[in-house]
Order: structure tokens, then sequence, then C-alpha cells
């Protein structure tokens, strides 16, 4: 059944776990040793979690790196608002074995990549900050998302957020 399943185009990985949202269609999966799949759609990247599986959103992952047949994500977490701007902190970095990765780190960094419209580091005090314009999938226009560093001071972060935030609504101001 899998292989008439996916002769007639639907590319999800037998055993798969996870809840597709209507219209959501696997573009690539590969198996993660130890089980489950990793699985790539135009929502987000699909990974295997301890209820079967969840969906990371292209925009919330920080980081995707492949090397010596491990694909580690670095996923971020939404911890507030400054003005319509996103505040993101890192989650520890999760490493996935893949015995046969196939196209998938390939697929999953271009998505990752194509989800940013800009993006600029700003140096702050002794520390610093990422502000990332990113497209949200299935949401019309984009956010900007800060990622202040460890140990930079959050309030003054925010209060710079803020006021980026208005001036990417308001440019004339």
């Amino acid at each position: 059944m899998g292989f008439l399943r996916r002769l007639l185009g639907d590319r999800t990985p037998d055993g798969f776990a996870g809840a597709l949202s209507p219209g959501e269609e696997v573009v690539d999966s590969a198996p993660v040793e130890g089980g489950g799949h990793l699985v790539v759609t135009a929502l987000g990247l699909w990974i295997p979690a301890e209820d079967g599986a969840r969906r990371v959103g292209w925009h919330l992952i920080a980081k995707a790196t492949w090397a010596d047949g491990v694909f580690t994500l670095t996923e971020s977490s939404e911890v507030g608002t400054a003005g319509s701007a996103v505040v993101l902190a890192d989650l520890p970095p999760v490493r996935f074995r893949l015995p046969a990765p196939g196209r998938l780190p390939r697929e999953a960094y271009q998505r990752v990549e194509g989800s940013i419209r800009s993006r600029h580091r700003q140096e702050i005090g002794t520390g610093g900050a990422w502000f990332v314009q990113r497209k949200v999938p299935g949401r019309d226009g984009t956010v900007l998302q800060v990622r202040p560093d460890p140990g930079t001071d959050g309030t003054l972060v925010e209060a710079i957020a803020e006021q980026v935030a208005a001036k990417l609504v308001n440019p004339a101001e």
C-alpha cells in the first residue's frame, strides 16, 4: 500500500504519527534512527515527539545543520512581544541521526532560509540581538522577530524592537 500511495503522489511515510493540516502535503521525509521520521511540508518540519510527531514552523527554526549523518535542529520559542515584534529564545539543540537522509537536509535548509526576508545583527551593551523579518507559513506578510543573546538587557532589546516594529509599519514616522 505504501508504494501505491507514493506512486500516486502521497509522500507521507508509513507510520507517520502527525496530523497534517488540510492541504498540507509532504515534500520529503527521512527515517530517524530509533524511530519516527523527519517530515518536510510547506508549513514546517515535523519531528518525532513523545505523543507521536509535532510540527515546528519554518519561522521558529533558528538553525538547522547537517553533518556526519546527524541533522541538528535549534528551535526558537516565542517568549514575549515588543509592540508587534516577537521576542524569541532558543531551545537546546536536538539531534536526529538519519541513516537515509535523501534530500531532506537540503529541503529543510532551503525552507528555513526562504522564510527569512531580512536580518540584522545589533550590538547592545555587552551583548547583542538578531532582528529578523520572517514569513510565517500559511499567513500573509512578515513578522519581526528579535533574538537577544543570553545576558543582554532584555528590557532594552524589547524597547528597541518595539521602535523598529513601529517604523516597519509606518516608515514615514
